[in-house]
C-alpha cells in the first residue's frame, strides 16, 4: 500500500496498551496508531462463565466503529473475546487480527505439547478453542496445557509490574517439559524475560507475533 497504514487497536483493558505499542515500535514503527478502549468489557467478561451474546455484540460494535474511523487494519488486543473478533472480521473488508492466532502458530511449529501461562481465567476456554482450531488447521495433534496465575493481574492493574512478572515466572517451570510456552495475554508479555530465565524451551508472546501478522495482512490486502 502507499502512504502510512492507519491501524486501530481495540482494547478491553488498559494493561494491554503499553505492550502492543512497544511491539509496534519494534516491528512496524511507521504505522499510524489509534486506540479504542472499553475497559468495562473486561469487567463484564469476568462476571460471565461463558461469553454472552450481548457482550459479543458490544465488542463487535466497537470493532465496526474502528473500521468507520478509516482503519486499514484492526488489531484486537484482548484474548477473552475470540468469537466476537471472528464475527466482526467476517463483516469487514479490512484485516482484523486476533491477538493470539499468530502466537499459537509459532508455538505449534515447535511441537505438539504447548503450555500457556494466563492471568485472566475467563479467557482460557475461548483461547483453548482457538488453539484447537489452529492445531486442526495445521493437521497437528497438539494439546494445550494452561496454567492460570492467580492474583498476578491484580498486581499489574495496581501498577506493580514486578510482582506480576515474578508470579508468572514462578509458574513457568511447571511447563518446562512442553515443546513451547505461550504467554496468554498482551499484558502477560511483560514477564517474558523472567519466564525465559526459568525454562529452556521457546517462549512466545502475543504482541510481536500479532503485529507482524497484521503488517503482512494489511500489505497483502493493499
Amino acid at each position: 500500500m502507499t502512504g502510512t497504514a492507519r491501524i486501530v487497536l481495540v482494547h478491553a483493558t488498559p494493561v494491554a496498551m503499553a505492550p502492543v505499542h512497544d511491539a509496534f515500535a519494534r516491528e512496524w514503527p511507521e504505522a499510524e496508531l489509534t486506540n479504542l478502549l472499553d475497559d468495562g468489557l473486561t469487567t463484564e467478561r469476568a462476571r460471565q462463565a461463558e461469553l454472552a451474546e450481548e457482550l459479543i455484540e458490544r465488542f463487535v460494535d466497537l470493532v465496526r466503529y474502528a473500521y468507520r474511523t478509516g482503519a486499514d487494519g484492526i488489531l484486537a488486543t484482548c484474548s477473552a473475546f475470540g468469537p466476537a473478533i471472528d464475527r466482526a472480521a467476517a463483516s469487514l473488508p479490512v484485516p482484523v487480527v486476533k491477538p493470539n492466532e499468530a502466537m499459537f502458530r509459532a508455538a505449534l511449529a515447535c511441537g505438539t505439547d504447548v503450555g500457556m501461562l494466563a492471568t485472566f481465567a475467563p479467557s482460557v476456554p475461548t483461547m483453548a478453542d482457538e488453539f484447537a482450531v489452529e492445531a486442526e488447521r495445521l493437521g497437528s495433534p497438539a494439546k494445550l496445557t494452561p496454567i492460570v496465575v492467580d492474583s498476578a493481574l491484580e498486581f499489574l492493574r495496581a501498577g506493580d509490574a514486578g510482582s506480576h512478572n515474578r508470579l508468572v515466572a514462578e509458574q513457568a517451570p511447571r511447563l518446562s517439559d512442553c515443546d513451547a510456552i505461550v504467554l496468554a495475554h498482551f499484558s502477560t508479555s511483560q514477564a517474558v524475560e523472567r519466564v525465559r530465565a526459568r525454562v529452556d524451551v521457546p517462549v512466545f508472546t502475543a504482541p510481536q507475533t500479532a503485529v507482524l501478522a497484521l503488517k503482512d495482512a494489511v500489505r497483502g490486502a493493499a
